[in-house]
């Protein structure tokens, strides 16, 4: 009997561990696509995203298992290939082109309980203008953790959206892609 508990416990732990909640793939925006296309007259070129604080692949969602980027890469670098994406799409982005932009991830974070994603970001060009933006993206969330979890996962991508349309459609976006 106890030999039999006792690989029952084992089996049970065995099974129990933690879900991964992977975000979804970067899909680009139509409305980014096309802001950019009327904004910008030149090439912009994308040069490191990194983190204010400490870089992270992962963030833990009710204990029950992390929220991770599609691929294990940092936050700021699903940030930085999302704008990349966006350039492509829209024809403005060129290695070679006389104005970088670089970003500051300023924070990230989520609460799957009342279902939001906030993320700020500072945008520095070569041209020693800067942009700061923030996000605060509203999601339906849920009681149960699996399911919050699994929300808020597939909530990033889309607040990932907004927070590029904010950088690329405000009044100084022109101004951080001008060459000097």
């Amino acid at each position: 009997m106890l030999r039999n508990l006792c690989l029952i416990s084992l089996v049970v732990l065995a099974a129990s561990g933690c879900s991964t909640y992977s975000v979804n793939r970067y899909a680009v925006s139509v409305d980014n696509i096309s802001s950019l296309k009327t904004m910008v007259n030149s090439k912009i070129n994308v040069g490191d995203f990194n983190a204010a604080g400490e870089s992270r692949t992962s963030i833990t969602c009710r204990g029950v298992g992390p929220i991770k980027t599609p691929d294990g890469d940092s936050f700021e670098s699903f940030i930085r290939k999302a704008f990349v994406d966006e350039l492509k799409m829209a024809e403005a982005f060129d290695t070679d082109a006389p104005v970088t932009l670089t970003g500051t991830l300023d924070s990230i974070d989520f609460s799957s309980t009342s279902g939001s994603w906030d993320i700020a970001m500072t945008i520095n060009s070569s041209n020693g203008e800067s942009l700061s933006v923030s996000e605060s993206y509203s999601f339906t969330s849920s009681f149960y953790g699996e399911t919050a979890c699994n929300q808020t996962a597939q909530a990033l991508m889309p607040a990932v959206q907004n927070l590029i349309g904010k950088i690329v459609r405000d009044e100084n976006f022109p101004e951080l892609v001008k060459g000097t």
